[in-house]
């Protein structure tokens, strides 16, 4: 039995329908299944003018779902990966920052809840945060919140 060929349209809808996703990650995805380029393109511009693929949605939702666990540095990485850039990247930075600090605070006392008996212990700490794409200020900030806390 042959097996039944999927159009790009129903591909693309089908992908979206699962989750968001962002108009350079729905291309690669469609680009497999293509005969031609201009396909995509012609594909990507009527799905966002029926608003069906929108970056300002996908932006949201990634940073809905990456916000409890990563810092500012992380997310934006990822959002420009996915060609998200310009104003809305600007715009997305600037509400991260407001709650950069609290964010760090609260991954640091679910990762570790108590205060650092000594250096190498509270570099640890410290390195995690980095890691997880929080800046020096919100680390610093998360650190002193947690020896606060204790007195």
């Amino acid at each position: 039995m042959a097996a039944l060929k999927v159009s790009l349209k129903a591909r693309a809808l089908r992908y979206l329908s699962m989750r968001e996703h962002s108009r350079a990650e729905l291309a690669r995805k469609l680009a497999r299944h293509a005969e031609a380029a201009d396909d995509i393109e012609l594909l990507l511009d009527f799905l966002e003018a029926q608003n069906w693929l929108s970056q300002t949605r996908f932006s949201e939702v990634l940073v809905t779902r990456r916000a409890a666990r990563y810092g500012n540095s992380r997310i934006l990485s990822e959002l420009q990966s996915h060609g998200i850039a310009g104003d809305a990247l600007a715009e997305i930075k600037t509400e991260l920052a407001a709650d950069e600090v609290a964010r760090a605070c609260a991954v640091w006392h679910k990762k570790f809840g108590t205060v650092a008996a000594d250096p190498t212990e509270r570099a640890r700490q410290m390195r995690f945060l980095q890691q997880r794409g929080f800046s020096q200020r919100a680390i610093r900030a998360a650190m002193r919140g947690a020896v606060d806390s204790d007195d």
